[in-house]
């Protein structure tokens, strides 16, 4: 049902010893959007990977449902999740075939539907082929803007209970970030939804902001409660605006 608890968490990558999570622990409750903010290097995208099970924490535990998810099965578990990573991956086959990919039997009104989800549909319609236009290997003949939303549109054809976008709206323009928005908003209802980003988004509704500083939680409430504190939060949403 997409509730979360990380509990006392900590993390070092083995590969090189860094330490990315020291001690972090917060909840989400099913159906929240949560705005996971930070530098670079504070352990934003960990966060994910470790719900995602692409590691395991050395320490502490992260529960969906009461339940740790060491304990689920790993196949039906991911099969709940929708998740677009920085690097956005198309493979060298059509758009229609890289969005249906995360979703097995998947018809033409689900893609075309993701796809207008995804802010993407009416370019898509624009290529010659349009769905049956091939794409180059990872999406060379792409803009970065456009593969963001075709990642996204292959998240979100599976209706996942679970949305997990890691700075994946980068690339994309304030108007098209507005359709994406309205659409997260009026149709994900009941989705839990964790947002790694470099800036605020201006569009999007948050229930909760969580700000990482070298793998420390170092401020966390509602967006209303951090502007009124002053701290970090508040300083990054008037740089931005600046």
């Amino acid at each position: 049902e997409g509730d979360l608890l990380f509990n006392q968490v900590s993390f070092t990558y083995p590969e090189t010893g860094v330490r990315a999570l020291n001690n972090v622990t917060f909840q989400v409750a099913a159906g929240e959007r949560v705005l996971i903010m930070g530098k670079t290097g504070s352990g934003k995208s960990t966060l994910l990977q470790l719900l995602l099970r692409f590691y395991d924490p050395d320490t502490g535990t992260i529960s969906v449902n009461k339940q740790s998810i060491t304990n689920a099965d790993l196949l039906y578990f991911r099969s709940q999740i929708g998740y677009v990573p920085q690097d956005s991956f198309l493979f060298s086959d059509t758009i229609s075939a890289n969005i249906s990919f995360g979703k097995i039997g998947c018809d033409r009104a689900a893609i075309e539907a993701a796809a207008a989800a995804a802010a993407i549909d009416t370019e898509i319609l624009q290529f010659p082929e349009g769905y049956q236009t091939l794409v180059g290997e990872r999406g060379v003949t792409l803009s970065g803007g456009q593969k963001q939303r075709i990642s996204l549109a292959r998240a979100l054809v599976s209706s996942p209970k679970l949305l997990l976008l890691d700075d994946s709206l980068s690339a994309i323009d304030s108007g098209t970030e507005q359709k994406i928005a309205t659409y997260i908003s009026a149709r994900l209802v009941g989705t839990t939804v964790l947002m790694v980003s470099h800036r605020v988004p201006v569009h999007l509704i948050f229930d909760k902001v969580i700000v990482l500083e070298d793998g420390q939680i170092i401020e966390m409430g509602t967006p209303e409660f951090l502007l009124a504190k002053g701290g970090i939060y508040k300083k990054m949403t008037e740089y931005q605006q600046q």
